[in-house]
């Protein structure tokens, strides 16, 4: 494999896509910061990224603290040198009907879910500005476009840094700046959110099938760090079809969610009372959860739609070349029909 030396910041690296992406920049030779809350999640994922061929730095860091953040990249440039890529991916949640959320914990999944990208992204700026040059890449989700019920935050906070995204990148193109920034939707992935996500639903929560592996995701976010000329990318059948209903006739996807979106979240098991939350204090401070969730024998490892979605241009001649031969076939079929 191809060893790639550059200097790679993950946030949320201590469990699932956070963790996969760590890991993945790791194999091909990066040196991979990883910030995140807990510490046992962040052992755990830099002995992995060393395992993979990387070399790791550990970073303990609240992602809802600016002046955290901010020190957090000062440490990174000053022993490992300039950021080249920065990924924000860390969050938490609620999973509750809206009217079992109170206002601080509300508050709460914003500043970690969207001003914590937020701050990861102008500590990430401010640096890569003096250079010119350097990527940005915020993991986002089919639900930054569409709302679903039982994540009034969560989806308020991707929403929100999709059209914090858009905004930033509008102002580089301005700029003619070096410094680019794209934006990763994800599926349902298998991590371990389920497990540790504040929840008030009587059942077990889940993510809604197809499910499919952190590493789908992460070698999704590694291509777009490699190409973030494109400003958005589509991970999973699920995502795209989605997105494209949702532009298509939004209306009718909240008569079905309404319908079908609070039993597709929960399993059929109790939710356990004394199950971790990761909304004040990280879940992951004494157990590492890993990368996965619970979930493996329901999920997919690969994903044919992302290769679609990274390879428009050689679709795009196969699908040309496949309407030459079907014409060509059509006219020698003619001309024997004439010549009759």
């Amino acid at each position: 494999m191809k060893t790639v030396r550059q200097v790679v910041v993950v946030t949320g690296a201590s469990g699932g896509i956070g963790r996969a992406t760590a890991i993945a920049f790791g194999r091909r030779g990066a040196t991979v910061a990883l910030l995140a809350r807990g510490q046992a999640g962040l052992d755990g994922a830099a002995a992995e990224v060393e395992a993979a061929g990387g070399t790791a730095l550990i970073v303990p860091v609240d992602t809802s603290d600016s002046a955290a953040v901010d020190a957090a990249a000062e440490r990174v440039e000053n022993e490992l040198g300039p950021i080249d890529i920065w990924v924000n991916v860390a969050f938490t949640s609620v999973f509750a009907p809206f009217s079992q959320i109170k206002p601080e914990e509300f508050a709460r999944v914003t500043a970690v879910s969207y001003l914590g990208y937020v701050y990861g992204t102008m500590a990430a700026l401010t640096r890569m500005r003096t250079r010119n040059r350097g990527t940005i890449v915020q993991v986002g989700s089919a639900l930054a476009y569409r709302g679903i019920p039982l994540q009034s935050a969560y989806c308020g906070a991707k929403h929100a840094i999709q059209g914090f995204n858009e905004s930033l990148r509008c102002e580089l193109l301005h700029e003619h700046s070096g410094i680019h920034n794209t934006m990763v939707q994800m599926p349902a992935v298998n991590t371990p959110q389920f497990s540790w996500v504040l929840s008030r639903l009587p059942k077990k929560a889940q993510p809604v099938p197809p499910i499919y592996q952190p590493e789908v995701a992460a070698r999704a976010v590694v291509y777009a760090a490699d190409h973030p000329q494109r400003r958005e990318y589509w991970v999973g059948g699920s995502t795209a079809a989605t997105l494209l209903a949702n532009a298509v006739a939004p209306g009718l996807l909240d008569v079905y969610l309404a319908r079908t979106g609070f039993a597709s979240q929960q399993t059929s098991e109790q939710r356990p009372a004394d199950q971790p939350v990761n909304l004040w204090e990280p879940a992951d401070a004494d157990t590492d959860f890993g990368t996965h969730g619970v979930f493996d024998h329901r999920s997919t490892a690969r994903s044919h739609q992302v290769w679609a979605s990274q390879h428009h241009g050689m679709l795009a001649v196969g699908a040309a070349g496949s309407v030459l031969g079907l014409a060509a076939v059509a006219g020698v079929l003619l001309g024997r029909w004439v010549r009759q």
